[in-house]
């Protein structure tokens, strides 16, 4: 076995979008748990979108360092934790939320690895969609807009033993400024933003999400369907996590 998580196949389409940000989170949760537990679980892809607009801190991310919670109060935007780690995300409409959940043998890939095993694909399917798609920083993907690069998706994954989540963002057709009313400039950033401002360093890539969805499946061969999705373990980590505002402001 070569350092790469097996995201070759065999692969399932995961065609289950739950109502909130919060279930959503708790699903992509859940699948890594069933993964973890079950070791012949086919690599399951998804994806989703917020229908109001959401912030969503990394597993590790302080508040006052990345949010301006004033305005997000102002806005009725509501705030929540994900389990992977990286930086805080604005979600909502207009932002394609992408996931991929795979088991590996040991031994364990590099982070390095895995980023290109998960990454790769995908740039290479989006630029078949007919964006010129490249990797910039550790897991941004960007395109370039009026003589700049801009970034159009962060990704964050969470390693456990045995198998990996792997999840971020596609922007679409996303409310851009609401990025900058609602965050504050990044603690820390790749080379490429050059201390540019959200408004600045974001973009959409305008393909529409069925092109978006098909790129995503084409990326990881998740041919076959799946509908069926762990309930219990969802109504758990809803209930001990991600609807509870302390583990939410865990980290202020």
């Amino acid at each position: 076995m070569s350092q790469r998580p097996a995201v070759a196949g065999p692969a399932v389409w995961l065609d289950v979008e739950l109502p909130t940000v919060a279930e959503n989170l708790a699903l992509d949760e859940a699948l890594l748990l069933e993964s973890l537990a079950t070791a012949a679980t086919p690599t399951v892809v998804r994806t989703w979108m917020a229908r109001e607009p959401v912030v969503v801190l990394g597993s590790s991310s302080r508040v006052v360092d990345e949010v301006d919670a004033d305005a997000c109060r102002a806005a009725g935007v509501a705030l929540l934790r994900r389990p992977s780690g990286g930086l805080t995300v604005v979600l909502g409409s207009g932002c394609l939320m992408w996931t991929v959940v795979t088991a590996w043998p040991e031994p364990a890939p590099t982070i390095g690895a895995i980023h290109d095993a998960i990454l790769d694909p995908l740039c290479a399917a989006l630029r078949d969609a007919g964006k010129d798609v490249v990797r910039r920083g550790s897991s941004d993907l960007a395109i370039e807009a009026e003589g700049s690069l801009r970034k159009v998706s962060g990704n964050a994954l969470r390693v456990s033993r045995g198998a990996v989540l792997y999840h971020g963002t596609l922007l679409d057709a996303f409310d851009l400024d609401l990025v900058g009313r609602v965050l504050r400039h990044p603690p820390r950033e790749p080379g490429y933003r050059a201390g540019r401002p959200h408004a600045d360093f974001l973009d959409n890539l305008a393909l529409g999400r069925g092109s978006l969805e098909h790129a995503v499946r084409r990326a990881f061969a998740a041919e076959a369907r799946r509908t069926e999705w762990p309930r219990e373990h969802v109504a758990r980590l809803l209930r001990d996590r991600y609807l509870v505002p302390a583990w939410t402001e865990r980290l202020l």
